[in-house]
């Protein structure tokens, strides 16, 4: 259930998500899960079969980020009963989550599809890990709408940036492919989420920006409940999959910064003046780290080129 104090936000903000839906949906593009699923290169599963690394053709880091991709879209049900409690089940609000829900389940469906073909990841550790994450039912909970609007985006985007750079890493055509179309439906999510979370921040800016600062500095990927998590999380990251570096150059700068301008942002309360100065500190520490992290990952690629530089050749 909504609660009361979002209702006069959500009904102000009722004809920009009539609007962003609209626009979702004119330009969004139907697509079908089985078509893209290598199916002649499956057989059946002995009832004796046991997985071996040597059958996935793709790094431990890819089948980490495969393995967390797939168990964080598998939480579904827990993140449609968030999403409708913070944004209800009326009108252009309800009409969204429940479209932004069926797209995501299309998610869940392609990827595991595709691994169970191609027996990328062990497919008893996959069914292991579904059934630990669904039962703990762990995921964040944002208090209220705004904070919802601000986590969302933020999370989809770097959802986005996730299953794009783990297909940049698949050197199969069909797991590039459906991770490329992955990260195209959850694009679109997020531009929903930005402009909504932009309107809402013209509405009640002073109210944004503190949930701002909630939402930025404690953010995490909704992965906690899967098994090894931060073990997951550490192998994606040392790969440049998705890490602090990815986090500030490709959303708190962007997105934060630049879009929604928080900088610049005029007439707030004391308090939030507070929060922003606080929600600006962190985002400067995390430049920091960022550049860290970037000068590292170029240090490693030139120490990598060396190594496959072939000597000189000598004259005799």
């Amino acid at each position: 259930m909504v609660m009361d104090a979002d209702l006069a936000l959500l009904a102000e903000l009722e004809p920009e998500a009539e609007r962003l839906l609209e626009n979702h949906l004119n330009v969004t593009k139907e697509w079908h899960p089985h078509t893209l699923v290598p199916w002649s290169r499956g057989e059946d599963f002995e009832p004796e079969y046991e997985w071996s690394p040597e059958e996935s053709e793709v790094s431990p880091a890819v089948r980490s980020a495969l393995f967390v991709n797939l168990l964080t879209e598998d939480n579904l049900p827990y993140y449609f009963r968030d999403i409708e409690r913070m944004f209800g089940r009326d009108g252009a609000w309800g009409e969204w989550v429940r479209r932004w829900t069926a797209e995501e389940c299309r998610h869940a469906t392609v990827i595991r599809d595709y691994l169970t073909v191609t027996r990328t990841i062990d497919p008893v550790e996959l069914e292991r890990g579904r059934m630990a994450q669904m039962c703990g039912g762990q995921v964040p909970e944002p208090p209220s709408a705004i904070d919802g609007l601000i986590y969302v985006t933020l999370q989809e985007l770097a959802t986005r940036i996730s299953h794009r750079n783990t297909g940049a890493l698949i050197e199969d055509r069909a797991g590039y492919d459906i991770m490329r179309r992955v990260a195209q439906d959850e694009n679109h999510h997020f531009l929903f989420y930005r402009d909504a979370a932009k309107a809402a921040l013209d509405i009640d800016t002073s109210q944004a920006v503190e949930a701002m600062e909630r939402q930025i500095i404690g953010f995490a990927m909704p992965g906690e409940g899967i098994p090894h998590f931060s073990t997951h999380a550490r192998t994606i990251a040392a790969a440049g999959i998705y890490d602090l570096a990815a986090h500030y150059e490709q959303i708190l700068e962007p997105i934060v910064l630049r879009f929604w301008d928080l900088p610049n942002l005029t007439g707030l309360t004391a308090e939030a003046e507070q929060a922003r100065d606080r929600t600006m500190a962190y985002i400067e520490k995390s430049k920091r780290v960022a550049k860290r992290l970037k000068a590292r990952h170029e240090a490693a690629a030139d120490a990598a080129k060396d190594v496959d530089r072939p000597e000189p050749a000598t004259v005799a």
